[in-house]
Parts: C-alpha cells; structure tokens; sequence
C-alpha cells in the first residue's frame, strides 16, 4: 500500500491494525475493582506495530489553521480527594475518590466513566421528545395524511447533548412545500426565526432550525428513505459491536471541538464516523475486539493510529458490506455515475453502493491530523504515571466547555422526570413517532 508521502508498503488490510496477539478475553491481564461508575473489565494489552513509520504529520498537528487541540477547556475546578489532597484539572466526567488506574486500563475507565456522564438524561430524552411533537402536530395540521419520522442519532441513541434532531416528512406534493412549512414553523413560534433557514438548492433540500424553547437543532427533510434505512442498519452494528456506542461517543465530542463535526465544515458527517469504526472492529485481528468486555482504551488508540497514520487514504476505499474489506477505489468507481470519482476519505455505502458517504468530507486531511495527534497524545499519557494534578488521559484529547455543563444543568432543572416516568419512558423508548 501506500500512503500519502508516498511510501509503497505490502501490508494486508487486517494488519494495519497493531496487534501482536497478546492479551485477549481468556488472558489473565489484570482487573480493576468494580465499582458502581466502572462494571467493565477490559484486559490491559497494547502493542505499537513494529513497522516503521513516516508520517507527514507535525505534533502540533496543524494541516491548516484549525488546531487539534480541544476549542475550550473543561470544567477544572479543583476538587477534594479522600485523603484531603487538592486535585486539579479533573474533567467533569472523573470521581477523585476514585482515581484511574496507569496505562490503558485507566483510559478504559476513563472512557467508562465519559459515557456514563455523557448518555443523555432522561429530562434531555423527554425535551427532545417534546421538541418533535411540537414538529409534528405543526405539520399535521397542514397535511393530515403526512407521516414524520425520527432518523440520525436521536434514532439511533448515537447522540450527544447538543446533537441535532433529523426528521424527514413523507407525503406526496407536486414540489416540496418547504416554504409552506418555514412559514408554519414560524407562526406556530416553534423556530427561532433568526435561526430558520431553508436550503432549498442543497443536494439534499432541507430546513434548519433551531426550536425556541429548548435550542435543540432541527434538520428537516421530505420523503427521504435512505435515512430511515441506515437507523436500522446502524442498529444492527451496535447489537453486533458492543463498545461501538462509546467509542462513537468519544469520537463525536472529538470531532466536535474541533469543528469537524459536520461536512459543511469538511469533517465527517455521523453515519461517515460510524461507518469508519465498524469498518474498524470489522476487520480487526482479534475476534474478542467485539466482546462487550474488550478494553476500551485500547480500541481507541488504535482507531486513531489506524485512521491518523496507517490507513492508505489514496488508493483504498472502505466496504462494509458482508464482512467488511480494504478495495480499490478503482472498485468503487466502477458503480459511480459517470462523471464521479472516489474522494479521499472514500467509503462505500452500504445500502447504496454507487454513493461514497466520504464524498462532502473535503476536510479528510485534517480529521486524519487531528486523528493523529489523538494517538501520539494517548501514547504518551498511557506510558507517564499520573500524580497529583496531573491530567487525566482522555482529558488530554476530549474536554466538555462550561457551556454546555449549565445547559445540562438547566435541562434538569427546566424539564424534571420523576422516576415513575423514568421507567415508564425507559419501556417506551425510541420514540414512537412515524412509525
């Protein structure tokens, strides 16, 4: 294969992952003590590949002025620990009566632990869930016999606080009627109307939005099929690949910082991301990497080391059909139409293998500087001990502004559940709408 300085390397596709077969479920790899936060055990392997490497990347990590560094700062303020020592610099997400232990099995409860703090509450779930009946009795009073479907992550369950809301409308009309619908959403007071946008020449016509109340983003689309498709698609990957909605988690707050988040930016738009961390537990070595019990922290360097620096963005493609495989490009285009080629970061969709859901990723390079930059900061956290003071490993790449902490916070308090209607709304999840 070859990679971007030009390197010509004969690597089988499985390989460009770093594994020299220790570890795995059946070793006998220390345990950490279950606690209430931390319930996973995860072996304590990691192997860097023995193979050489160039890389074309700066440890700054800057292909253009966008940093790799996180935006904003977490919230740091300082923190007493049971033994009445002043701990600095812990992230929201870390217990300092329950410090991390060294290596990658600290950065698999560390990444236990961001989960857990992350996954949405069920207060944001019900305000989410008011915000798309608002939506939908909006449009149902124009066209009675539409339908409104939930896709994307809120679908899914792949979603972050701040993450948008995608509906699609299906209906029959002569032309879509997004004008009619801008006009409803702004009389009924449900869009903030310096937010309402309609992107009526866009591939993909939609409205955007963001609702008054609750300043959730909302992405509106008619009669779009595929989207509804690849919820359940995605659901089948995540019965199948146990850590892929925390990896996915990680990986979006990544992103995010980082604006790169969105294609219209040139990032990686959230089914693009999925797919590159199925691709990865797809194809890798070691057949535990999909038990519920694989290290974390493990398989979240090696994803960036493998999408920062050994992965051949020119000439491969990835395919997740069937079993998953490396192809040409050449391969790929064949189910073009005439006229397109390949993009960089290139990768098939499966339910549609003529579209290359990397296509709008104009900004791969610097999501594979950014990639790289992660691995070189978690090599190196890995392998320091951590005193007092010291940052935490994942901190080091993924931080939570104070921004979105007070707008946590206020969700709480503004939309309160009880926890009768925790479990009664735990039964009815997903949500139900257009089914």
């Amino acid at each position: 294969m070859q990679n971007l300085d030009g390197d010509v390397k004969t690597m089988p596709a499985p390989s460009y992952i770093p594994l020299e077969g220790l570890g795995g479920r059946n070793s006998p790899g220390p345990r950490y003590i279950n606690r209430p936060h931390r319930h996973q055990n995860a072996s304590t392997y990691y192997n860097r590949t023995k193979r050489k490497r160039d890389s074309s990347s700066c440890s700054t990590g800057n292909y253009s002025g966008r940093s790799d560094s996180p935006r904003t700062s977490s919230q740091a303020s300082p923190q007493k620990s049971n033994t009445n020592t002043i701990v600095t610099n812990l992230p929201p997400w870390s217990d300092p009566l329950y410090p991390y232990s060294r290596g990658t099995l600290g950065l698999h409860q560390e990444i236990e632990d961001f989960f857990q703090w992350m996954v949405p509450s069920a207060e944001e779930h019900r305000m989410r869930v008011g915000v798309v009946d608002r939506i939908e009795n909006c449009i149902k009073v124009i066209w009675p016999a539409a339908q409104v479907h939930i896709f994307g992550s809120f679908k899914t369950g792949l979603y972050l606080p701040t993450s948008d809301i995608d509906l699609v409308v299906v209906g029959r009309w002569e032309a879509l009627p997004l004008r009619t619908l801008e006009r409803a959403l702004l009389d009924r007071k449900i869009a903030d109307p310096i937010t309402l946008k309609v992107l009526d020449k866009a591939s993909v016509p939609i409205i955007k939005l963001t609702d008054k109340d609750t300043k959730i983003k909302v992405d509106i689309s008619f009669n779009m099929a595929n989207g509804l498709k690849s919820v359940e698609l995605v659901k089948m990957y995540k019965k199948q690949f146990p850590s892929l909605q925390k990896l996915i988690c990680v990986l979006k707050q990544f992103l995010l910082q980082r604006d790169l988040n969105e294609v219209f930016t040139g990032g990686l738009s959230s089914y693009c991301l999925i797919l590159m961390v199925v691709s990865f537990l797809q194809l890798h070595p070691r057949s535990d990497s999909a038990d519920p019990a694989a290290n974390l922290g493990v398989l979240l360097m090696e994803f960036f080391e493998l999408y920062g620096r050994n992965f051949n963005y020119l000439t491969t493609a990835i395919r997740i059909r069937g079993d998953g495989s490396y192809i040409s490009k050449e391969e790929v285009q064949v189910d073009m139409p005439p006229g397109h080629r390949p993009s960089l970061l290139c990768i098939e969709d499966p339910l549609q293998p003529g579209n290359d859901v990397g296509k709008s990723s104009y900004g791969a390079l610097q999501v594979r500087q950014a990639f790289d930059y992660a691995y070189s900061q978690l090599n190196r956290a890995v392998r320091q001990s951590g005193g007092v003071g010291a940052s935490t490993a994942l901190s080091r790449i993924v931080q939570v502004d104070q921004e979105t902490i007070n707008y946590r916070n206020w969700i709480r308090q503004t939309f309160p559940v009880d926890d009768e209607e925790i479990g009664k709304e735990n039964q009815e999840k997903p949500h139900a709408v257009g089914k």
